[in-house]
Formats: structure tokens, sequence, C-alpha cells
């Protein structure tokens, strides 16, 4: 590994959305899914990017939550608990924009269970105590973080052994899906992103957070967005209710050959047209594409505390961060166990399997 980030518990919320850190335990780890922390070098943000690595672990490290705080449940693992012997399939995980690594735990676990290395960093920027309206826009910086990683770990096989370079895939959420998108060779038409606020939000609060900090997509240069920004080492893809879905051009979508899972979390009448993706599914050759009934958009998120909504409610968050759909008829539990048997199926039909490999 490289430099290891050290990170401390904390419950702080910003922008309404809690920063997840990790609390460490006493006891000795005993379980099978593993966690530790590093930085890779991101040369195009001149930067680095904080990264937390999960991984099919044998018992041993030193027993913690990630991501746990006031308003969203952790998730058990061991830090730099011994790696499961074999090569594994690697999955990039991308979080949604203001969101962080920390939240993703409770889907991580589950692939690192099943044999997955996942790679989930922080995007800068659009991450919760470093994230801005204007950064947020800039939406081609955040493929580009993937391929940063992929180059760390490419280009350094011996720190990462443990990692099958021939099995990569992405698995983006909301921003993190259009993130999946973009790597897999979707394309932004530009002007259709300067026009994307021009009828509203329609049912998603971007637009009001970009009037509430004075940006204006009409007076931005959004050129970079158009780039071609595919990674040909990603080789198929998962994406859950993917944003600015209605600004990528359907040549890009058509020419995408890789197998992909597009999720929509909800009823299809309401799932809000920035996220809807059947037409997406539908333009990519190999692509499937699912409802998942009784979600709201951010049933991807943690699950929450009992006190989670008033603490974001005190907070002034105007997203329903806590709530699911449906009147409550499915948890968020068992929303989560829904799309991660979805995801896990999908997977081991397109990697042939994970564990021992």
């Amino acid at each position: 590994m490289r430099k290891l980030i050290p990170l401390t518990a904390a419950a702080l919320c910003l922008g309404g959305l809690a920063w997840a850190g990790t609390e460490l335990l006493r006891e000795p780890y005993a379980g099978t899914v593993g966690i530790t922390y590093t930085e890779v070098p991101a040369p195009l943000r001149q930067t680095s990017l904080d990264l937390h690595l999960w991984y099919p672990a044998q018992p041993g490290g030193r027993a913690v939550t990630v991501g746990g705080n006031g308003v969203f449940y952790g998730t058990p693992a061991g830090r730099d608990a011994p790696m499961a012997e074999g090569r594994h399939p690697l999955i990039l995980i991308s979080h949604g924009a203001g969101g962080n690594a920390g939240q993703f735990g409770w889907i991580a676990a589950q692939l690192a269970e099943a044999g997955y290395v996942v790679a989930l960093p922080n995007h800068p920027g659009s991450t919760s105590r470093n994230a801005s309206a204007e950064a947020a826009v800039r939406i081609w910086e955040r493929p580009q973080d993937l391929s940063a990683v992929l180059d760390e770990i490419t280009a350094n096989p011996e720190a990462y052994p443990f990692i099958d370079p021939t099995r990569i895939g992405v698995l983006g959420f909301s921003a993190g899906g259009y993130t999946a998108l973009a790597v897999s060779g979707a394309r932004v038409d530009p002007d259709r992103l300067a026009a994307f606020c021009d009828q509203g939000g329609r049912g998603m609060s971007d637009c009001d957070f970009f009037a509430r900090f004075g940006v204006d997509l009409h007076r931005m240069d959004l050129q970079p967005a158009g780039q071609d920004l595919r990674d040909p080492r990603i080789s198929f893809a998962v994406v859950v209710d993917p944003g600015i879905v209605e600004t990528l051009t359907e040549e890009s979508l058509a020419a995408i050959d890789i197998p992909m899972l597009v999720l929509n979390l909800g009823a299809e009448a309401e799932v809000p047209a920035p996220v809807h993706a059947r037409t997406v599914a539908e333009t990519i050759a190999r692509a499937e594409y699912h409802l998942v009934p009784g979600a709201l958009h951010f049933s991807f998120l943690a699950e929450c505390k009992a006190a989670g909504a008033q603490i974001l409610a005190d907070e002034g968050e105007a997203d329903p961060l806590c709530a699911d759909g449906a009147g409550g008829e499915r948890t968020r539990a068992q929303l989560h166990a829904d799309m991660a048997e979805r995801i896990l199926t999908f997977l081991q039909g397109v990697t042939g399997g994970a564990r021992g490999a």
C-alpha cells in the first residue's frame, strides 16, 4: 500500500450530508471483510485522492465501524485485516455529489464478502466537507479521478497483487452513475448541459443548489464536459439513478459495448427526469434495465438512525436523505438487500465469480 490515511470519528453535518468517519474499536476483527486507506496521485487535479480500499479478508486486523455518525449507521470491517488468497476482480465505486466514500460501506462490504476488491475514492470538490456548487458542475473531473485510481493500481502491480487487472468494473450512484457512464464511453453535449436548469430541477435539487450559490450554467465554459472520458480498462458497469442523463449524446451511448446494469429507484412514473435512465439502457446494446420498487433517489445512502432525519432537518437539509418510498412498506435495509442482490447477480454473471479466482 501507499501512504495510509488515519481516519478519525466525526459526526459533523456539512451541506446536509454527514461526513462519514471511522470509529476504531479495541477488539480484534474476526470477519472476512477488510478495509484500508491510501492516497493516489491525481495529476490533472494537481493533488491526491483519498481512497477507501475494501477487500476479501481473513480474520485479523482491528474491528472498525466505517461511516457511522449521528445520522447514519456505519459498516463493520477489519482495518488492515490480512488479505484473502487469490486475485480478485476490482470494482470502482463513485459516490454522488455531496456524498463521500464512507457512505457506501453497505454495498462495499457485501462486494468484498463476495470476493471483490472495491476502490472507493472521494471526489474533490463534490465530497462532504470539500464541496462547492461550481466544482460540482465540473463533472468531467470525476471520471478522470477513476482513471487516476486505475493508473495507480495498474502501474504498481507489486503493491496490488490481489487485484485481477483483466476484470475491472465500475459502480456509480447519482452523479457517480454519470461518472460510471462516462468511463464506459458516454459523452455529454455541452449545450444540453448549459440548458440543464432552464426548466427547473424537475424533481431534483441540483438547480436550486446552483442558484443559491450564484452558478449560471450558461456563463460557464462547459466544453470540457464533451470530451471522450472512456477508460478501456473498464469492462463492465452498474449505474444507479445516474445523473444528467438528458445531456448524454445518443451516438456515444449507442457505441458503448460493455455489459451494463442500469437501476432506477422507485416506480417508473416517479423517477425524476434528470436520472430517469430507461432510454439510456435501451440505447446501450448490452445494458439491462430494472426498477427497484419502494425506493426513492436517496435510498442508496446508508441506513439512517432514528434521530437522523431530525438532525438533517435542524441542519437545514432540503433533500429527504432518510426517506424511502411506497409509504415505508420497505425499509432501507430491505431496499439495500434488493439492490445488492441485483448488483451481485449481474457481477457474478460478467466476472464468472469472484472468490478464489
